[in-house]
This record gives C-alpha cells, sequence and structure tokens, in this order.
C-alpha cells in the first residue's frame, strides 16, 4: 500500500484508543500510547488542516517549501541566530532547562506511525504538528515538564487542531484528577487551556523562523496568548507535589 493510499484510509479506532488510553494512565511516561491514541483518533484531521492552512496568508508558501521542523529545531548553528527575549531564544532555553529534542517524538511517532509518515502533504502537516508541541510549550507557558502543564497543553491543541486524539487526552486526564486531591483545580486549568486554544490566533500557520526572530511578549500579544492565571494557581496550590498518578505527556 501506497503512503498516500495509506494516510486516505485511515478511520477512527476507538477500540485502539481505549487501550492506549488505559495503558497511558497506569503509565503515564509511556509517550508511545498517546501516539497511538492520535492515530487511532485523529483520522482526517491533517488533511483538513492542511486545507485550512492553504487558505491562509502564508500557508501556500509554507506548504511550498514544506520544511521539516524537526531539523531546523535540532539544529543548534539555526536555534543560536535568535538574540536575547526572543521566541526563538526562549526556545532555546527550553531545550537547555529540560533537556528534550524535537527527534525524541519523531523517534516515538516512527515506532508508532511506521512508514505511512513518508512523502504525502498531510502526512508532512501531521510532523510539522507534532514538532509545533514544544514550541507551543514555550509560547503558553505550559511546562512540559510538569504533567498538569502538558495537560494543559494538550487541551490548548485540541482546540487549536481539532484532533479528537487531543481531546480525549484532555478528558480522560481530568476525569482521572478528579479522583484525586485538588482536581478542580486540575479541571479549571485544563479548561483554561482550551479556551485559550480557541481563543488564540491558529498557530499552524506561523512561520517558524519568523515566529522565532519576534520578541516573545509581542508574539504572545500578537497572537492572542493569553497568561495562564489558572494553571499558575493550581501550581501554586499543588507545589511540588504534583500527582505522578495524573496523566502526563513527556515532550
Amino acid at each position: 500500500m501506497t503512503a498516500a493510499t495509506a494516510v486516505a484510509v485511515q478511520r477512527r479506532d476507538w477500540a485502539g484508543a481505549f487501550r492506549a488510553m488505559r495503558k497511558l494512565l497506569s503509565d503515564p511516561s509511556d509517550t508511545v500510547q498517546v501516539f497511538r491514541v492520535m492515530t487511532a483518533l485523529n483520522a482526517g484531521t491533517s488533511a483538513k488542516n492542511y486545507q485550512r492552512l492553504l487558505q491562509t496568508q502564508e500557508g501556500g508558501q509554507i506548504a511550498y517549501r514544506r520544511v521539516e521542523l524537526v531539523g531546523r529545531l535540532t539544529d543548534r548553528t539555526f536555534l543560536a541566530q535568535f538574540g536575547p527575549g526572543t521566541v526563538g531564544a526562549a526556545y532555546r532555553a527550553f531545550l537547555d532547562r529540560t533537556g528534550f529534542s524535537a527527534d525524541g517524538l519523531a523517534d516515538v511517532s516512527r515506532e508508532v506511525k511506521g512508514d505511512i509518515e513518508e512523502e504525502h502533504p498531510h502526512a508532512w502537516f501531521g510532523r510539522r504538528e507534532r514538532d509545533l508541541h514544544d514550541i507551543w510549550h514555550t509560547l503558553t507557558g505550559y511546562r512540559a515538564d510538569d504533567p498538569l502543564g502538558e495537560l494543559c497543553l494538550v487541551a490548548f491543541s485540541f482546540a487549536q487542531s481539532k484532533g479528537l486524539g487531543w481531546g480525549f487526552i484532555a478528558l480522560s486526564g481530568v476525569l482521572k484528577s478528579l479522583t484525586e486531591p485538588h482536581g478542580r483545580d486540575v479541571a479549571r486549568a485544563v479548561w483554561e487551556g482550551y479556551r485559550h486554544g480557541r481563543a488564540a490566533a491558529w498557530l499552524h500557520a506561523e512561520d517558524v523562523e519568523k515566529l522565532f526572530a519576534e520578541p516573545l511578549e509581542a508574539a504572545r500579544k500578537r497572537l492572542n496568548i493569553a497568561r495562564p492565571l489558572a494553571y499558575e494557581r493550581a501550581q501554586d496550590d499543588l507545589g511540588n507535589a504534583t500527582c505522578s498518578s495524573w496523566l502526563s505527556m513527556p515532550a
């Protein structure tokens, strides 16, 4: 089966999503299960959002160039060019602070999806969304090394992409959190993440190189990304005891 045909025949697999979610809830560090949920439920999402990209002001150029972001985001020479206070500098600091890398997510994605993510514009868009994940951490203020920060960004990503996989993970994480102390704080923070995702500009259409050169606070204002106050309050309430049983998605 060709990559184009494989992309075209994707269907939602709820049974597979529930299996993966049970494993993820029992072992929040199992990032493979995150991609299995996405593969099971996000069928057609990349195709719809790719068409939406083409309708934006710069989307046609972005799609025509079809840059593989993982290459840019792991290139320290590329990242070093962005001065203090810029989005690029903040992303660079994010990598230094967390030790994360864009190629880590790419490796897990290949393990789950195999060759389906090869030469197809919809597959390219899916890879682009995957590689934007840590940039969105930088823009939103949701910490990647905090399970609640990940869950809030999942809700933000659902609002941005409309992919059911994101929504399923966010809802599952909230329901699980309600069985724990401070569960209401978690629910409020995650709901805030969704609302902020809806209110923000559509971030898929941002030219990453131009975005990285922009001052961080100016970019947040232009993109209408609000400060995550409910998340910050929940962090204060939880302190350093963010429950390890809550759903987390390592970046």
